[in-house]
């Protein structure tokens, strides 16, 4: 039997929330690696050692930042806002000339 509970109480939750300094830096150092890999065309190219570097300047901070904020999906706001119904767009239909067909014998 068991004695305690299988979900933990409120109460005995560690803290879900993130560091708030984590969360000023980690954005810092995304939009200093964008303003690199925008300014320095060095920092476009690939290392020997690291690879692309504008994965380890850009994307690795990026992908950081989400996981802190404990990787929030999108809500249905923002995919209706994605997925918005402008239309398909439509061929133009061209008037139709009839060529005269003429007999021949």
């Amino acid at each position: 039997m068991r004695t305690r509970p299988r979900h933990r109480l409120p109460a005995e939750r560690v803290s879900e929330r993130s560091d708030p300094r984590l969360l000023r830096v980690v954005p810092q150092l995304a939009l200093a690696g964008l303003a690199v890999v925008l300014v320095w065309p060095a920092a476009r190219g690939s290392s020997v050692w690291l690879g692309w570097l504008p994965l380890w300047l850009v994307g690795m901070p990026l992908a950081a930042w989400w996981a802190l904020l404990r990787c929030p999906l999108p809500t249905r706001a923002a995919l209706r806002w994605l997925r918005r119904d402008t239309g398909q767009a439509r061929r133009r239909s061209q008037p139709r000339t009839r060529k005269a067909h003429t007999a021949t014998a």
